[in-house]
């Protein structure tokens, strides 16, 4: 927030003006002020620590002045409530506080016992506790009381202080005063933050922990001697919060709540800031949501970081050491977010991807699931990230990247070179008639067995896991079939566009299988601008012939492409039909179909000729110049 309003209320007499002048001037004016002052506006290099400018509005009790009063109490973002005797602290409850509420306005109230002066020392104490604690008990948007002196400069500057902490630091959110306990938002918050602390996941701040926490959020070392009086403290307040291997989590939440109860809430707003909560203590919507910009082609993908961070936080929360998050381990590790991604739950995670024997999630399909989610839905993975803590406040090491876009091949072009295609995450869509092995060849995708029982597939799914190419290189392929939903998805350009490459599948001992891939081909042409790869599934049955004109084989010569690759789902030599997938992929122009017409054109020769005429013209005109100039010149 950039300014404060402060708006001083209160009835004629009990000093307002006087506590203006004596932070303006820095002393009292015991001369005739006017009655109600001109707004004044402080710099934030005033009188104050905290860093916004504050205006300060006078205003006048007086009946003739109501519609002033009305617009600058709903001008202001607090209010300053002053009285000075008995008289006005009567008026306190029986007439200002229930103005305010019938104005509707939502702000804090600060309430100063102005004229401190005129009471004596031995008294105060019990005159604050008389007069404010009830009248605080009473009306909850009070936010804070304070007794000062214009006379003798007596908390002046410290008023005006509360009243910017009412709004820039609010207790209300964080603090139920009625219950004397944090607020649930505010203890799930910093719950959240003990989590990410807790580097080692052991259930403790540890004293280098507590180091990196406070250095964090108050850029300030803490020496062995402070950590030292901070346990001391939490001793004496919750004794069994303090242990050998450091603070634990209600130690942490009960810290918090003295801060709150002692008025150094400014505290656990400077700590809840520092990771990004707002004013209604949720997460930052920018924090949350970075800008993306991904252009036509192009996609997103985990930099080498963020798959590093993901890869880190399997290992922490993989108790057992098992090599797989079971239920519980993957509960932990998702405790600071809302949950599972709503996509994962769609996609029925953890079967969309690798598993182990006991079917918990590997690391090989744990980062191949946030792979297809990066892929997929960027902004979730940016989301994942701020809230299992990944280290980028600078920006300087961003979780995830952009690709640079690949070319199509429009309708009718020619063929660019052989180039691979730079991105480590494709995306196949495996077409088929109905009972053609489609769900099979996904299960073994993800090295599960076979079932020969059919169940149709009726709304989309997806599998996805890592594949070693030629040469070594991995990158993650993502197959999906379109189940009912494959006619919209087909229609959709935007979903083809996103699409690196077509599995055409069909059952080879099913003679009507085939002519499935032809009707779709013809009745979607847009699927000739993407590369494809033909799979003969269910080859270990007998080979049919197709009932259609042309026999798959000679189909795909026409379409100067590789002949069909025949796998069965219940062979292992399965997987090498999945880097023929992946490969054609990444080197696109290997697996685009193509007509005579279409045919790449050699210009090798013609290269050379004119390299070789050129060379002879450079020649000719050397000797030419050599005579003209003549031997002598």
């Amino acid at each position: 927030m950039a300014t404060v309003r402060i708006c001083l209320c209160g009835d004629e007499g009990t000093g307002k003006s006087s506590l203006i002048t004596a932070l303006v001037k820095d002393v009292f004016v015991s001369a005739k002020i006017q009655a109600v002052l001109p707004p004044v506006t402080i710099p934030p290099s005033v009188t104050t620590p905290t860093n916004v400018s504050t205006t300060v509005v006078d205003t006048s009790a007086l009946p003739q002045e109501r519609n002033n009063l009305r617009k600058e109490i709903r001008k202001s973002n607090v209010i300053l409530l002053v009285y000075s005797d008995h008289y006005s602290y009567e008026r306190v409850a029986l007439f200002w506080m229930p103005y305010f509420r019938s104005l509707g306005v939502n702000v804090p109230v600060v309430l100063c016992a102005n004229k401190s002066d005129q009471v004596s020392a031995e008294v105060a104490p019990q005159v604050a506790e008389d007069e404010m604690l009830p009248v605080m008990a009473e009306f909850k948007e009070i936010d804070s009381c304070i007794r000062t002196s214009a006379k003798e400069r007596h908390n002046v500057n410290e008023v005006f202080f509360l009243c910017q902490k009412a709004v820039t630091h609010p207790i209300a959110p964080l603090y139920d005063s009625k219950e004397a306990k944090l607020k649930p938002a505010a203890a799930s918050a910093l719950r959240r933050i003990f989590y990410l602390c807790d580097k080692g996941q052991d259930g403790f701040l540890s004293d280098e922990e507590i180091r990196a926490f406070q250095e964090k959020c108050f850029a300030k070392i803490i020496s062995d001697e402070e950590i030292d009086q901070i346990k001391k403290l939490l001793r004496q307040i919750l004794p069994s919060s303090v242990h050998s291997k450091g603070i634990d989590e209600q130690g942490f939440l009960a810290l918090n709540k003295r801060y709150a109860e002692l008025g150094r809430h400014e505290t656990i707003w400077i700590i809840l800031r520092s990771f990004h909560y707002t004013d209604s203590l949720s997460l930052a919507d920018s924090f949350l949501h970075p800008r993306l910009d991904v252009p036509q082609f192009a996609s997103a993908e985990l930099s080498p970081a963020g798959y590093r961070f993901f890869a880190d936080r399997f290992l922490l929360f993989d108790k057992d050491k098992d090599g797989g998050l079971n239920s519980d381990e993957l509960a932990a590790l998702f405790a600071p977010t809302p949950g599972l991604p709503a996509s994962w739950e769609d996609a029925s995670f953890p079967s969309s991807t690798v598993r182990n024997e006991t079917g918990d999630i590997t690391l090989q399909g744990w980062l191949a699931q946030w792979s297809m989610t990066t892929f997929v839905e960027p902004k979730t993975t940016l989301e994942y990230l701020a809230y299992l803590g990944y280290p980028n406040d600078d920006n300087s090491r961003p979780g995830v990247i952009v690709t640079k876009p690949r070319k199509r091949r429009h309708s009718g072009g020619r063929r660019s070179a052989n180039r691979r295609i730079e991105r480590n995450v494709v995306l196949c869509y495996v077409l088929g008639a109905g009972n053609a092995g489609k769900s099979a060849l996904l299960d073994a995708f993800l090295s599960r067995g076979f079932t020969p029982l059919h169940h149709p597939t009726i709304k989309p799914r997806t599998a996805v896991n890592s594949v070693e190419l030629q040469g070594g290189k991995q990158c993650y392929l993502i197959l999906q079939e379109l189940g009912e939903l494959e006619p919209a998805i087909l229609e959709n350009r935007a979903r083809l566009d996103a699409c690196d490459v077509i599995c055409y599948a069909y059952d080879s001992s099913d003679p009507d299988s085939f002519a499935h891939l032809l009707d779709v081909r013809q009745r979607y042409p847009l699927l000739d601008a993407l590369p494809c790869i033909y799979a003969a599934l269910k080859a270990d049955r007998d080979r049919t012939t197709q009932r259609v004109e042309m026999q798959p084989d000679a189909h795909t010569a026409a379409l100067r492409l590789p002949p069909p690759v025949h796998v069965s789902a219940t062979w292992a030599s399965i997987s090498e039909l999945f880097v023929h997938i992946a490969e054609a992929a990444t080197y696109p122009t290997t697996a685009l179909p193509r007509d005579e017409d279409d045919e790449p054109v050699d210009r090798t020769g013609v290269y050379i000729a004119v390299g070789a005429a050129l060379c002879a013209v450079a020649a000719g005109a050397i000797i030419w110049r050599r005579t003209v100039d003549g031997p002598g010149s």
